[in-house]
């Protein structure tokens, strides 16, 4: 288990309000330090029941990329999320939504970006052709 953001001083870079700023702000309500988490290693939630995913990808400010997590919101609306594998996301068909915010770390020089992904009511047949795929070699 590791914790989600390093420490509690993690501001929003940007305070704009997004359209998708509900979604944002269940997952940082949840998130908060010192909340943890690590991958599900049990059995995933069904895909069927999931319709919001988060990615986080944590990096040093303008330096390495330190990691990418990715999280899916559990149905029964209690505002938890559950830690999952990119895999996971690419075999239940979500898609990259073109929203973001930034967070940083002052304290300890972190940059986290906030990503929404949401379930492609696209045919799952056709899912590759899309670039907006959480794939490792795309998504950078």
């Amino acid at each position: 288990m590791s914790s989600i953001f390093c420490c509690s001083n993690t501001q929003s870079y940007n305070n704009r309000t997004l359209s998708h700023e509900p979604k944002f702000r269940t997952f940082m309500d949840w998130a908060v330090y010192p909340k943890d988490s690590s991958i599900t290693t049990g059995t995933a939630p069904n895909a069927a029941s999931v319709d919001l995913a988060i990615q986080i990808v944590k990096q040093v400010n303008y330096g390495p990329l330190e990691n990418k997590r990715y999280f899916l919101k559990t149905s029964d609306g209690d505002g938890e999320f559950i830690e999952v594998t990119e895999q996971w996301l690419i075999d239940a068909n979500f898609e990259k939504l073109n929203i973001f915010k930034n967070y940083e770390c002052a304290t300890h020089n972190r940059f986290f970006e906030v990503n929404v992904y949401e379930k492609n009511p696209v045919n799952a047949h056709h899912w590759r052709a899309n670039i907006a795929r959480p794939a490792t070699q795309i998504d950078l």
